[in-house]
């Protein structure tokens, strides 16, 4: 015959695993919320692709025709 009585350790268990779960959803949540907005802005932001970004690269001044860069 089980016993069907519940000891406190086990409601402070069951309290303590529903409050993690509940940190964890609320955590994939915020991760998933940050992911959608990444996504959303794709052509505003500039990814690391081992690619030179072009938007750091400076400048360079156009050398007319038939002269060389060093002079």
């Amino acid at each position: 015959m089980p016993i069907q009585t519940e000891h406190e350790l086990h409601r402070r268990r069951h309290s303590r695993n529903v409050g993690l779960g509940l940190v964890l959803v609320g955590f994939a949540a915020l991760v998933f919320g940050l992911t959608v907005v990444k996504v959303r802005q794709g052509d505003l932001m500039e990814a690391y692709d081992h690619q030179p970004r072009v938007s750091l690269t400076p400048r360079e001044e156009a050398v007319p025709a038939g002269r060389e860069v060093g002079e």
